[in-house]
């Protein structure tokens, strides 16, 4: 079933020889002329350019540097400093939308900023015209509004066709929107126009292991040269060490994190990385040790939690289900009295995923989408969050009906989902419902559709390893080997990785 993905989600580009990314969206009479024409009238010629090329309404020029410093630093993966960087841009002008959106649009995968993407709404109407293209973009993204966010996203790449930030920016939205193949076409566009931009060439190399092939060591070669063009930017070691572990070189990840680390000893992505590894590796002592270090150096509540949440696990690991089921118990508490959203999610729905009774984990499912729904609750989630958190929930619950011989609750959940996916045209809540459906399909016996759709989410453990067993009962021994070469390079210190890997080794409970 694909007609969501080819009625909504059309990202299709040109031939990259010509040098230009162009996405496609749905057909929609919009006079861009006049919308650009329109802006013009509205502001004065700006004085001051982004990168040289972009025009801007701020007539602070350290604001300018700071935005510019803002989108270096995330390019480079160091959130923290990239917000505050933002954060400056919009103390040295008050009045600059753009300085704003980049705040608000950096600090989303940390703690989402609602003030500073309210005020640079409000501030578009005093925006220069480009500099409102890619405020507008970055707000869409924010908001999950798709349509707009790829008419945005054609616009600035028409506009701006060989300026590498641009393109690094529209082109990463791919890669988190999980498409990886043409996130992989993108960043090797943008090596062609300019072969040092070593931001690509982190997305790059993940694109190499997540895409449909993998191809590990094309993925460890491309960050490696990541790490040669930045010597000494430790987002290059850290990712080095991310693939490394993925594709089961504990011991080398474990080294290039401690590189990392060398280079910024409180960087805690890299600090809660090396943990992961340790912990993957079942060297449970130290990575208790590193995680205790993220969580003293963590700046965001989001950070240390996580962190926190990762240490919860290591029992886990250990063989020690009910050790890990109390701390994580311990740890939702602290998550509810310090109103911590993503936390008390994140750790919910670990605690569904491990429960041994269907009827107690569609409780706990049902507590988490009551929160989801309720505007109240969570707050401090964006409603783009919300949508894709309730849509891993109602997967999972179509899942629990479906093997508990539930029917038509299964299909009912199916059914929100498909009306989730219509609604928010999110790429990545489609390929949830298409993959819920697929667990639907293989409990009413129809092996050849259910395969069909849970091929497409891929990028999850436990749908992998369902696909796995699917493949295997049509007799597609040739789907289920390709499949299982895929799922490996999923390794991670998850949940869902922790409950493969388990049920593969025969303690799962």
């Amino acid at each position: 079933m694909k007609a969501l993905s080819g009625c909504c989600f059309l990202l299709l580009f040109s031939s990259l020889s010509g040098g230009m990314l162009r996405a496609q969206a749905p057909d929609r009479q919009v006079d861009r002329p006049t919308r650009f024409a329109a802006a013009s009238s509205r502001v004065e010629p700006a004085s001051l350019r982004l990168y040289e090329s972009i025009p801007v309404s701020t007539h602070s020029d350290e604001a300018r540097k700071d935005i510019e410093l803002a989108i270096d630093k995330y390019e480079n993966g160091l959130l923290d400093d990239a917000i505050v960087h933002a954060q400056h841009a919009t103390e040295n002008d008050k009045e600059f939308a753009l300085g704003y959106a980049v705040l608000s649009f950096v600090s989303r995968r940390t703690a989402p900023d609602a003030a500073a993407l309210a005020r640079a709404k409000a501030l578009l109407p005093q925006a220069a015209p480009d500099e409102e293209l890619i405020a507008r973009w970055m707000i869409s993204v924010q908001e999950g509004n798709l349509l707009p966010a790829i008419m945005n996203m054609n616009d600035l790449i028409q506009r701006y066709p060989k300026n590498e930030h641009v393109l690094y920016l529209t082109s990463e939205w791919l890669y988190f929107q999980q498409d990886y193949d043409r996130a992989r076409q993108a960043m090797e566009n943008i090596l062609q126009i300019d072969p040092k931009f070593s931001p690509a060439l982190n997305i790059l190399g993940h694109t190499y292991l997540q895409s449909g092939n993998p191809d590990p060591a094309k993925a460890i070669a491309t960050l490696k040269r990541y790490v040669e063009l930045q010597p000494g930017q430790p987002n290059a070691e850290k990712s080095l060490g991310e693939v490394l572990s993925q594709t089961g070189d504990d011991l080398s990840s474990a080294e290039h994190y401690g590189e990392a680390l060398q280079l910024e000893p409180t960087y805690v992505a890299a600090r809660v990385g090396l943990a992961d590894t340790l912990t993957l590796l079942g060297d449970y002592s130290d990575a208790r040790e590193q995680y205790d270090r993220a969580i003293a150096a963590a700046e965001s509540p989001r950070d240390r939690f996580h962190a926190e949440y990762q240490k919860a696990l290591v029992p886990l690991w250990e063989g020690h289900l009910a050790e890990g089921r109390k701390l994580l118990e311990t740890l939702a508490e602290k998550a509810r009295a310090q109103e911590e959203p993503y936390t008390q999610f994140e750790i919910g729905f670990a605690q569904a995923l491990l429960t041994s009774n269907a009827e107690v984990e569609l409780a706990q499912l049902n507590s988490l989408q009551s929160s989801l729904q309720d505007p109240a609750a969570l707050e401090g989630m964006t409603e783009a969050d919300r949508n894709a958190l309730l849509s891993v929930v109602w997967r999972e619950r179509a899942r629990v009906y479906a093997t508990s011989g539930q029917a038509d609750a299964a299909n009912q959940a199916v059914h929100e989902l498909e009306e989730l996916a219509a609604h928010t045209r999110d790429q990545i809540i489609e390929n949830v419902y298409e993959s819920a459906h697929g667990y639907a399909l293989f409990a009413q016996g129809d092996m050849a559709n259910a395969a069909d759709e849970l091929a497409t989410d891929e990028h999850n453990p436990l749908v992998l390893r369902q696909l796995i067993l699917t493949q295997e009962k049509v007799g597609n021994s040739r789907g289920a080997e390709v499949s299982r070469a895929r799922l490996k390079y999923l390794r991670a210190s998850t949940i869902e990785w922790y409950l493969v890997a388990k049920a593969g080794s025969g303690t799962a409970d």
